[in-house]
């Protein structure tokens, strides 16, 4: 319970202060919170902790013949049940919970798989694609790569982005372009995911690339010069930036 009368009159405000659609105009959603609004993971926390995090510590789990594991993100999660009959169980009782505070499970992301190291099974959580695979020494190890459908989006974004801003002065250009890369660095950035960020730093090079070549109608930049024009305004590189 929030017993804070500055957050409740903030939060009633986010509420009702709509959406800009794509097209100019101001949606007013009549029940929940705004889709992508800055509100919706802050009250996602909270109405949820109360709905699935306490419920799943306090009464799942002691039901439970073994051993059961809940991580979430804001309206995210996932659960891991050490055996498939309490799995099943949770999976069947789970909306009927939901349905008592007015939610719902999206049912085209809600399944149920068996992922153990015998398993090739794959699932996608917060932009990652969760894995099974060999390890350094060939040892089976949970993996983690950025999901493809997240890639492709990244890859188009960047596409539009270079295309918007190709004719800016380079030193505002290169500025901007590496804020954009830091900032997939720093989600991306897991250890195990170093390859497929190098794939999208080659791809996100090529796009700006072929956008530079397009400021206008002579072509400005072979790979040679392209090279020695990243000398002078260097890209921010791929790194991990969290090591877990």
């Amino acid at each position: 319970m929030i017993d804070d009368k500055p957050l409740l009159k903030l939060i009633r405000r986010w509420l009702k202060a709509g959406i800009l659609d794509i097209d100019g105009q101001v949606i007013h959603p009549e029940t929940g919170t705004p889709q992508g609004g800055i509100v919706s993971p802050i009250l996602a926390n909270v109405y949820l902790h109360y709905v699935l995090d306490v419920w799943f510590d306090e009464i799942v789990r002691r039901h439970c013949k073994g051993k059961v594991y809940l991580c979430r993100y804001a309206d995210d999660f996932v659960c891991a049940f050490e055996f498939e009959s309490d799995a099943q169980r949770f999976y069947e009782v789970l909306p009927k919970r939901l349905a008592k505070f007015g939610l719902e499970v999206a049912v085209d992301k809600t399944n149920i798989i068996r992922f153990d190291r015998k398993s090739k099974a794959r699932f996608e959580f917060l932009g990652f694609e969760i894995y099974w695979g060999k390890g350094r020494w060939g040892n089976i190890v949970l993996k983690r790569r950025t999901s493809r459908k997240k890639y492709r989006a990244a890859l188009a974004s960047m596409k539009a982005w270079c295309q918007k801003h190709c004719r800016l002065p380079k030193a505002v250009l290169f500025a901007k372009l590496n804020r954009k890369l830091r900032g997939y660095w720093n989600y991306y950035g897991i250890r195990g995911n170093y390859e497929s960020m190098g794939d999208y730093f080659y791809h996100a090079k090529k796009t700006l690339l072929k956008w530079l070549n397009r400021r206008s109608q002579k072509r400005s930049y072979t790979w040679t010069g392209y090279r020695a024009l990243l000398k002078d305004f260097p890209l921010a590189r791929p790194r991990i930036c969290h090591d877990f």
